[in-house]
């Protein structure tokens, strides 16, 4: 039978190397909370919309549809905290449920967005020559439209509703964000190898998606926690001009408009209480997006080491 060794009889057990066991997914996160104090407290307040959004039904004290007429217009109070609205809809309530549809809007606004734009702008990279000059002839074309005008236009012609407001901002947002895709594509296609790849007969589906992609991923992640927060912002304008999330659905931009301004002086909270949550998480967002172009860009990361050394 094998004896265990032991120190007495072995000598001393090998140490294992500092950290070996000690996981490192952690790692990065908590130099980000460390480096990044803003950015942490701005990821924490999106996590909390999310799972406010997600937990509404269960969070929500009262049905954000149902009219109450004996409650119409109350202040905040132990029953209503943020009050309610001509209706006597609870307003506490529709700010839960509408960042449902505020992080419906800006979610799929934001991956429909981003994936049009790595399409455009990468193919507009690659390819060049005359099919990259009409590409951007169409994108400056795009861009010389006023964004709300555009968007106004597009669901006009679509007929309000929640998925063609998604559809109109992703259209904004590709033709936007590709022209900051095609640059990075541009840079990745200029090192040497894409020209190696090339000479060993990669196809060109290999090495969009294989070499050229993968290398703009971080560029492309902080575009899109910044659109996040521009598509809610846009929704918002767009529901608060009639053009958008149509009603009873709650929406934090519907609430600003038919209520907030009819009333804004009778009842303010109808306009402060929406209007807080509003600006708070589009201000979280692009804190968040900050940071995080701070941290995957590696020309701002040799910034920082150079400052602090």
């Amino acid at each position: 039978m094998v004896q265990p060794r032991t120190a007495e009889a072995g000598g001393p057990l090998p140490v294992a190397a500092e950290g070996a066991f000690s996981p490192a997914w952690y790692r990065p996160l908590l130099h980000f909370v460390r480096g990044k104090p803003l950015g942490t407290a701005s990821a924490v307040v999106l996590a909390l919309m999310v799972l406010i959004a997600v937990l509404a039904p269960l969070l929500s004290p009262f049905d954000p549809l149902v009219h109450d007429n004996a409650y119409e217009l109350q202040g905040p109070s132990s029953q209503h905290v943020f009050g309610t609205d001509q209706y006597g809809r609870d307003v506490l309530s529709r700010i839960i449920y509408g960042a449902r549809t505020s992080l419906y809007v800006g979610t799929g606004a934001t991956l429909l967005g981003i994936g049009l734009a790595v399409v455009i702008g990468t193919a507009s990279a690659y390819f060049g020559g005359a099919f990259d000059y009409a590409v951007q002839r169409v994108v400056d074309t795009v861009q010389a439209i006023p964004a709300l005008i555009l968007l106004i236009t597009i669901l006009v012609i679509l007929g309000p509703s929640l998925t063609n407001v998604i559809i109109a901002l992703s259209i904004r947002s590709a033709m936007v964000t590709s022209r900051v895709v095609r640059g990075s594509a541009l840079a990745v296609l200029a090192q040497p190898f894409i020209d190696a790849g090339r000479l060993l007969g990669a196809s060109h589906q290999r090495l969009i998606g294989r070499y050229i992609v993968p290398n703009i991923m971080a560029p492309v992640i902080v575009l899109a926690s910044i659109n996040f927060g521009g598509n809610i912002l846009a929704e918002a304008s767009l529901s608060f001009l009639g053009y958008g999330v149509p009603p009873p659905t709650a929406s934090w931009g519907g609430m600003l408009s038919a209520e907030g301004r009819a009333y804004m002086f009778a009842a303010p909270w109808l306009l402060i209480a929406p209007t807080v949550v509003l600006t708070l998480v589009v201000f979280a967002s692009n804190m968040f997006g900050d940071a995080l172009r701070d941290v995957l860009d590696p020309r701002l990361r040799g910034a920082g080491n150079s400052a602090a050394t």
